[in-house]
């Protein structure tokens, strides 16, 4: 038999047809109508030169050939069933090491309780937390194999990637509580005094410019930036001890402590935060759980 012209769809009508011994409850079975499995059982008689279902004592009986058909039959099609829809993994008994490019403040935000759900449904997963420069090198770090798993804001990430949402942020204005720019003030910040201090900017990268320049450029006002940091994690001790100014992002300042917060006196639009893979791994289950529970974690 040349198995080219076998229609797989043909074995699974078969398969019903056989545990039935009945075409109106195989097609009920199927969800297909009489006509149509009656058809497909004669195209498997022609495909197996046997009557395979006869008439018998009232009912169908199965012919000693569709008899010693079943078994095979079965086991030919759970085989299929299983190449295509391979059995879930057992994630308790992974044992794998897995490399995260992400920030330095997600570490910090994520990191405990990533790693207590990890303990719970995953204990053989190893992570290595690997420093985030910009959302391309990090695209560049899953192309390479460098990291497995990455989480940034990938607005595209191309056909070669993957991504899921973990998380939505605005931003927030931050200044220490006794800051000069807030004298006389119990309303907020106004734009001129927010535009009278040096500000502090982050970029894994050294740029001097973002989302909130932006901003500013499209009401025709700029800021000056005083100084430039490669980590959030810093900016909370800077503002504490100095008149400098900061935009981040509002989970950094959600406890501000001894800073006051206060939203953008100038409307800045907030961003989405992925976790990004290569499609290489699509079937690599540590990294799509360690992706979803990150997506628990900090959404």
């Amino acid at each position: 038999m040349n198995l080219r012209s076998v229609d797989l769809n043909l074995l699974v009508i078969l398969d019903a047809l056989l545990d039935e011994a009945h075409v109106t409850r195989a097609a009920k079975r199927l969800a297909l109508s009489q006509p149509a499995t009656s058809s497909a059982l004669e195209r498997c008689r022609s495909l197996f030169k046997d009557a395979l279902l006869e008439r018998g004592a009232g009912r169908m009986r199965l012919t000693p050939k569709a008899q010693a058909l079943r078994a095979p039959l079965k086991q030919a099609l759970a085989g299929l069933q299983s190449a295509l829809e391979p059995p879930a993994t057992d994630l308790k008994t992974l044992s794998r090491t897995l490399r995260l490019a992400m920030s330095d403040a997600l570490v910090a935000f994520a990191i405990g309780p990533l790693h207590a759900r990890l303990r719970r449904t995953a204990p053989g997963l190893d992570l290595v937390f690997m420093p985030w420069q910009s959302a391309q090198d990090a695209l560049h770090r899953l192309e390479q194999g460098d990291a497995d798993l990455a989480i940034s804001a990938f607005p595209d990430v191309g056909a070669n990637f993957r991504r899921i949402e973990v998380m939505t942020e605005t931003y927030r204005v931050a200044l220490r509580a006794k800051h000069p720019a807030l004298t006389g003030t119990t309303r907020g910040l106004s734009l001129e005094k927010w535009l009278a201090y040096p500000h502090i900017f982050v970029s894994g990268r050294g740029e001097t410019r973002g989302p909130l320049d932006e901003a500013l450029a499209r009401v025709g006002r700029t800021r000056r930036v005083g100084l430039v940091v490669p980590s959030f994690m810093v900016v909370p001790m800077l503002l504490e001890e100095s008149d400098l100014i900061a935009t981040v992002p509002a989970r950094l300042v959600a406890k501000p402590g001894k800073l006051a917060v206060f939203k953008p006196p100038v409307p800045v639009e907030g961003f989405t935060l992925h976790a990004a893979w290569h499609a290489r791994r699509d079937d690599d289950p540590a990294v799509r759980h360690v992706a979803a529970t990150l997506a628990e974690v900090l959404g």
